[in-house]
């Protein structure tokens, strides 16, 4: 998802550079993306949550119960929700990002 994102966003700058090749179809097009990546961060912002909310009660059941398989399991997520949160972080960025360019191909379109 990351590198087509990327590819994407690399495809409409170009586009958006040649002003002649912007045209509704165009817009659209990008709007329509727009709305599948949205879909994309909505969903990984709920599975971002639930894994940050799963590790913080499994550090209350550290700091509560100390154990050796509360100390796993709180390493474990914490392991598993720093990349969810740094994928969420891109999605949130690219998504900002597309909006600004569907914004300029407005103001290109009139």
């Amino acid at each position: 998802m990351k590198r087509e994102i990327k590819e994407y966003l690399s495809e409409v700058e170009l586009r958006l550079r040649d002003r002649d090749s912007v045209d509704e179809a165009f817009a659209a097009e990008l709007l329509t993306r727009i709305g599948f990546y949205q879909h994309e961060r909505l969903v990984h912002l709920i599975v971002t949550m639930t894994f940050a909310i799963m590790t913080v009660i499994s550090f209350f059941m550290l700091v509560t119960n100390y154990s050796t398989a509360a100390l796993l399991l709180s390493c474990l997520f914490l392991i598993l929700v720093s990349p969810y949160i740094a994928h969420y972080y891109f999605l949130e960025n690219s998504v900002q990002k597309l909006y600004r360019l569907y914004y300029e191909s407005r103001r290109i379109l009139g």
